[in-house]
C-alpha cells in the first residue's frame, strides 16, 4: 500500500497491493468508506486498486492512516466491522493510532483498543495489581476485563478466573425470586457469561465452568476466601456498600490481579448509603500498585446511539446539578 499526497488537487491517492481485500476494507455497498466520509467530512472515490482521498489536509492524513491501519488489519488475518473503522478513525484522530495495535487474543477473537482510554486500561490491566475501570455504559470497561482474564487463563498465567457482581443490589436480597440458589442469581450475573462466551467456544466454557476454572458467582460468596493464581473481577462495583468493598479487595491472593469496574452515575444503593466503590477510590487513589482509570462518553464503543444517549442523559444530570446549586 502507498500513498501519494496531490496537494494542488487538495487529494491523497492510496494504491494498493491486494485487490482481494478491498471488498472487506470498503465493506458491503462501500459502507466502510461511507463511514469514513462521515466521520471526517471527506470525499472517497477508488478506481480499481487506487482509493483518492479528497479534503482538507489534517482530515486526508488522518483518513489516510485509519486505512492503513484497516488494511494491514486485513493483511494481518483480521477482519474490519464498522465498529472497527470508527475506532480507526478515533485513534487517528487523538494521534494514539499505534495503541491499536495492542491485541488481547483469545479462542475466538482477537481484541484491541477502541480508544485511547480503552489502551491505557489495557495496559493497566495487564501490569497493575488492582485497577479500577470507572465510566458510563458501553465503553468496553468490563469486556476488556474479561478478554485479560481469558487471555492470561489460556496463557496460564492463572489457574482461574473469578467472575463477580452484586446481585439486584448491595444486600442481595435473592429470597423473593423463583427458583433455586442458582436460578435466582443467574440472571444478574448474565452479563459476565456473555462477555465469556463471546470470548470462548460453549464447550470450553462449560467445561472450565464445571472444573472450577471459571467461576461467576455473587459478591457474597466471596467472603472468607483467599483467591491466588487467579484473575478476579468485580463488575457493578458502584452498588457495593463500603464494607463490601473491603472485604472483596482483601480477598486478593498470591499471583492474582484484580479488576474493579463501575459506574458511579448509575448507583441502585438506599438513600444515605455511601458507594463503597466511591470510598475505595477515596482510600487507594495514592497506592501504590493501584491505577484507576476513567472513560467519558466519547470512549463508548457500542451502536452510535449509545454515544447520544449517554451524553443526552449527562447534559441533563449536570442541568440538574446546576438547578440544584441555585435554589
Amino acid at each position: 500500500m502507498t500513498s501519494t499526497d496531490t496537494a494542488t488537487a487538495r487529494s491523497v491517492q492510496i494504491q494498493f497491493d491486494d485487490n482481494t481485500l478491498l471488498p472487506a476494507l470498503f465493506g458491503h455497498h462501500d459502507e466502510h468508506l461511507l463511514q469514513i466520509e462521515r466521520l471526517l467530512d471527506i470525499t472517497l472515490r477508488y478506481r480499481g486498486n487506487y482509493l483518492e482521498i479528497q479534503g482538507p489536509e489534517p482530515s486526508r492524513e488522518v483518513a489516510d492512516r485509519a486505512i492503513e491501519y484497516l488494511y494491514g488489519r486485513l493483511k494481518g488475518g483480521q477482519e474490519v466491522a464498522q465498529g472497527d473503522v470508527q475506532a480507526a478513525v478515533r485513534m487517528a484522530l487523538s494521534g494514539n493510532l499505534a495503541d491499536s495495535r495492542i491485541a488481547i487474543r483469545t479462542r475466538k477473537r482477537t481484541i484491541t483498543p477502541r480508544s485511547p482510554i480503552q489502551a491505557r486500561y489495557l495496559e493497566a490491566l495487564g501490569q497493575a495489581d488492582l485497577t479500577f475501570g470507572l465510566g458510563p455504559a458501553g465503553t468496553g470497561k468490563t469486556y476488556l476485563a474479561v478478554a485479560m482474564a481469558v487471555s492470561d487463563l489460556i496463557q496460564g498465567k492463572v489457574d482461574r478466573l473469578i467472575l463477580s457482581r452484586p446481585a439486584v443490589e448491595a444486600g442481595e436480597r435473592l429470597g423473593f425470586l423463583p427458583g433455586d440458589l442458582q436460578e435466582k442469581i443467574d440472571p444478574y450475573l448474565r452479563p459476565l457469561y456473555d462477555a465469556l462466551y463471546d470470548m470462548l467456544p460453549g464447550d470450553h466454557v462449560v467445561k472450565r465452568l464445571n472444573g472450577g476454572e471459571i467461576e461467576v458467582a455473587p459478591l457474597a460468596f466471596m467472603r472468607g476466601r483467599t483467591l491466588s493464581r487467579a484473575f478476579i473481577i468485580l463488575d457493578e462495583a458502584q452498588n457495593t456498600s463500603a464494607m463490601q468493598m473491603k472485604m472483596f479487595l482483601t480477598r486478593l491472593g498470591e499471583g492474582s490481579r484484580m479488576a474493579v469496574t463501575g459506574d458511579m452515575s448509575q448507583v441502585d444503593l438506599p438513600s444515605g448509603t455511601r458507594s463503597g466503590l466511591a470510598d475505595a477510590l477515596d482510600v487507594l487513589g495514592n497506592v501504590e500498585g493501584v491505577r484507576i482509570v476513567r472513560f467519558g462518553e466519547g470512549d463508548v464503543v457500542r451502536h452510535g446511539m449509545v454515544t447520544k444517549i449517554v451524553t443526552a442523559y449527562n447534559a441533563r444530570d449536570k442541568s440538574l446539578g446546576v438547578a440544584k446549586e441555585n435554589q
